[in-house]
């Protein structure tokens, strides 16, 4: 099978298991609500948490995480049985995934900012690198209460992190695109954390749908 069909096969594949939003559904289908009317408007867990609390969040997390793991293993090992590679097969199935997740079509390509996935991608792809994301994310998040302050350096680690890890350029490409994503998704956090208004993480257990 020609590597570009691969390719495409795995991206589409990826892409339509990514656009399933853990937030959208959770608020539908379990809160008989959508999360996209309250708070931010994002479809992701932070605003999902924010509305509703911790009660649900963890559906979310679980949806969000459990979409990429099985769109990583279908490229991987795809991947792995085509070419041997494993690595590339779970970088392109990571990054379909993360398209369906920003881009989704069955909801007016307006999404969540990948940060479940993404960071569920980490862990696919190589512990370490997965380490020292998380770690940025943890530290950041837990020093300013800041999440989109974490998320950011997490993400911007991913191609540091790749370009001594990796011998092959194209991984340390993608893993920069799928880096760039992420962040270019956090656009309107970066304003508000440069103007000082961006909302400090609060712990709750209750809804707020103000």
């Amino acid at each position: 099978m020609p590597l570009y069909f691969s390719i495409f096969v795995a991206m589409l594949l990826s892409y339509f298991l990514g656009c399933g939003n853990g937030a959208i559904l959770v608020s539908h289908f379990v809160v008989h609500d959508d999360v996209r009317s309250h708070g931010s408007g994002n479809a992701g867990l932070t605003n999902f948490y924010r509305v509703y609390g911790a009660k649900y969040a963890l559906l979310v997390i679980l949806f969000d995480m459990g979409k990429t793991v099985v769109s990583t293993l279908i490229g991987g090992y795809m991947f792995l049985c085509l070419y041997d590679d494993w690595t590339l097969g779970v970088l392109v199935a990571g990054l379909g995934c993360i398209l369906g997740h920003l881009f989704p079509a069955f909801y007016g390509f307006k999404g969540g900012k990948g940060i479940l996935s993404g960071s569920m991608l980490v862990i696919m792809l190589d512990w370490r690198m997965a380490l020292v994301a998380w770690g940025l994310f943890m530290l950041l998040w837990l020093a300013s209460r800041y999440v989109s302050l974490g998320s950011i350096a997490a993400a911007a680690s991913v191609p540091v992190s790749a370009f001594f890890l990796y011998d092959r350029p194209v991984y340390v490409i993608m893993c920069f695109v799928l880096a760039a994503l992420v962040i270019w998704s956090h656009r309107s956090n970066i304003k508000r954390l440069l103007t000082g208004t961006e909302s400090k993480f609060k712990w709750h257990s209750g809804t707020d749908r103000k």
